[in-house]
């Protein structure tokens, strides 16, 4: 009888339960400690067993009226407390920025800019330190502050990012922070979870969006949708 991946490999999303030679896209989805079925409700948030690369389009309390963004039951499990986390910052500190963005300093002119420059036409206020970190400024006072004022971080993980971590580098000094809490959305970008694993666990427990599963256009319209706060958040 084939045996399930999750609980060595984790279902991540739709894509990864298809590749289980047990659920094969039917069954049950895991990902960082979190788990559905179909037709399961928590939360005040509903799933359908409906079929596509969606998983039945999931549907977040925090979805705007009328939105076309879909999710997966497992991104809107996993993307819960850092809504929780932003909805909580924005009660008590209604003027920090929407994100930081982490990224490996090789990837500033390229990946990195092309997110910030899809978030920041979607509303989102983007701390990137490209924009941010001005001349004469010390690097890690400015992070820090960054930081500080910033109700989430996403952390772009690319092959750069990935070969920086364990160095000491400023990334992994960001990395760190933003571990604390329910802060951190990794984005995964011509890498993938398990080469991830290999170097932080930690990090690759924390279940993200992946550019092999959607576009970044599409993960910007997520991470816009999800620090948006308004009056009936």
């Amino acid at each position: 009888m084939a045996q399930c991946t999750a609980p060595s490999r984790g279902h991540r999303s739709s894509a990864a339960a298809a590749n289980c030679p047990a659920c094969g896209g039917r069954g049950r989805y895991y990902g960082s400690g979190y788990g559905y079925s179909s037709g399961y409700r928590s939360s005040g948030i509903s799933y359908s067993s409906g079929g596509g690369r969606s998983s039945g389009g999931a549907r977040p309390r925090w979805s705007r009226p009328g939105s076309s963004v879909s999710y997966t039951a497992a991104q809107v499990l996993s993307l819960t407390p850092i809504r929780e986390t932003i909805e909580a910052k924005a009660a008590t500190q209604p003027d920090l920025r929407d994100c930081f963005l982490c990224h490996a300093w090789d990837d500033r002119q390229g990946m990195a800019k092309q997110l910030h420059d899809l978030l920041e036409a979607a509303g989102v206020k983007v701390w990137f330190s490209e924009k941010d970190l001005g001349l004469g400024v010390p690097m890690m006072r400015a992070i820090d502050k960054g930081l500080a004022n910033s109700r989430i971080g996403l952390v772009l993980v690319t092959p750069a990012f990935l070969a920086k971590l364990g160095k000491e580098s400023v990334s992994e000094k960001e990395l760190s922070a933003l571990l604390a809490g329910n802060q951190l959305v990794p984005i995964v970008h011509g890498t993938t979870y398990t080469a991830l694993r290999e170097v932080s666990p930690l990090l690759a427990s924390r279940s993200g969006l992946d550019t092999a599963e959607e576009s970044m256009s599409a993960i910007a319209e997520k991470i816009a949708e999800l620090v948006t706060i308004t009056a009936t958040a």
